[in-house]
């Protein structure tokens, strides 16, 4: 049904839909977040799939966790004599970024990559109260 992309759909939906798998290489499905609240701290379970450990990069900045994917496909196939039956290349990167804090720091930060999951944990940290300091006006007279 063509419907306008307000409705979550793009009008070339339909016209792109083929039967043996989405046009889109299942990019959809890239950088789903859970996160979980647990007594410790924070969990947070990324879906990287076909991503490599090499491709992702974790950066803390500003009291915000930045996750980077950046890719670099190529799928040649040859027959016998040489000549291509299919050429493939995808590039792309992407990124989300969560607010985490100030008081959290790296060392504090526990990461691990497996099976295309990136799997976090973020402690909870109180942030301190700052004191505020009273500041008068001298009046003369």
């Amino acid at each position: 049904m063509l419907m306008p992309s307000i409705f979550g759909e793009s009008l070339m939906d339909d016209f792109f839909d083929f039967p043996f798998g989405s046009y889109n290489n299942g990019m959809g499905e890239l950088m789903k977040t859970d996160v979980k609240d647990t007594d410790q701290g924070y969990e947070l379970k990324m879906n990287l799939p076909g991503a490599k450990k090499e491709d992702v990069k974790a950066q803390l900045k500003d009291g915000y966790l930045t996750i980077q994917v950046s890719s670099n496909r190529n799928n040649d196939e040859k027959d016998s004599d040489g000549r291509y039956i299919r050429r493939e290349r995808y590039s792309g990167s992407c990124s989300r970024s969560f607010y985490v804090g100030d008081q959290v720091t790296e060392e504090d930060i526990k990461a691990k990559f497996e099976d295309g999951t990136l799997t976090m944990t973020i402690p909870k940290k109180e942030q301190q109260p700052q004191v505020e300091d009273k500041k008068y006006i001298s009046i003369e007279g």
